[in-house]
């Protein structure tokens, strides 16, 4: 007899905000919602396949009354898989991320950032092949290190 790792659930004040918030981080969709509660992932679990195999959890947003208090000591990593670490960073900001210090150091491989409630992630090396992080280089070293507007 085994179990199966289906769920990270995330206590928040918004599960609304929070959910769209990590939907867009991972490109992940809703999959459930009620009252208080968003649960969105990157595939709708069904209890065969759960039983044949070990898929990706969950993650499930539920409202709480209190607030986040200390650092997590549970926190998810994610990878960019189309760019650089420093392009999925100035991405995430966008979304609504910020940058945290967790008394990790100067000189990481990875960036310790906070989602919009403050909950504590890492953005580790990009998993984009080399070509993409080149074409990203290239365009950083083009524009002076800014990301470029479109005009």
């Amino acid at each position: 007899m085994t179990s199966r790792f289906t769920e990270l659930v995330v206590d928040c004040h918004d599960p609304q905000r929070l959910a769209a918030f990590w939907c867009a981080v991972l490109g992940f969709e809703v999959i459930d919602r009620d009252e208080g509660k968003v649960e969105i992932g990157s595939w709708v679990p069904t209890v065969e396949e759960v039983r044949a195999r070990q898929m990706p959890p969950t993650l499930v947003f539920v409202r709480v009354p209190e607030g986040k208090t200390v650092k997590n000591r549970l926190h998810l990593d994610v990878s960019p898989v189309d760019g650089t670490t420093e392009d999925e960073v100035a991405r995430l900001l966008a979304l609504g991320a910020a940058r945290v210090d967790v008394g990790q150091g100067a000189g990481r491989s990875w960036v310790v950032m906070a989602d919009p409630e403050g909950n504590e992630f890492d953005v580790l090396r990009t998993l984009a092949p080399a070509g993409n992080r080149a074409a990203s280089d290239a365009e950083r070293a083009r524009t002076g290190g800014h990301r470029s507007r479109g005009r």
